[in-house]
């Protein structure tokens, strides 16, 4: 597909990768140049969300899992939980571009109808 600037938007959106106010594309784990390889190299933005919730699952960093200072403690996020959760959102956007895959092949532009997997 072809990269333009609301596709990038949305597939920013869409890999959860806000830029800080004040900041640049280079405070994110994507900048545009890389975002514009996933959207090339993908037949549709969802493919390419996947994609990218693949390469953050790799990029994830173990950090401290929790912490005391005095009587007060913190936990964070553990890195398994982050690793579950962008493995999660790649499934999902695989799954909306399998069934957007046979929407286009079984449905009409009216209804377009993705039936459920079963056993």
């Amino acid at each position: 597909m072809e990269p333009t600037e609301l596709l990038r938007i949305r597939l920013r959106k869409m890999l959860n990768e806000r830029i800080p106010e004040s900041g640049t594309e280079a405070d994110t784990n994507f900048l545009d140049a890389e975002l514009n390889q996933l959207l090339a190299e993908s037949a549709s933005l969802n493919i390419a969300a996947a994609a990218g919730w693949r390469e953050k699952a790799g990029l994830l960093q173990g950090d401290i899992e929790s912490y005391s200072t005095g009587t007060e403690k913190y936990d964070l996020t553990s890195l398994k939980d982050r690793l579950n959760h962008a493995l999660a959102m790649a499934a999902q956007y695989d799954a909306a571009a399998t069934c957007e895959k046979e929407a286009a092949a079984t449905g009409s532009f009216i209804l377009g109808v993705c039936p459920p997997r079963v056993l």
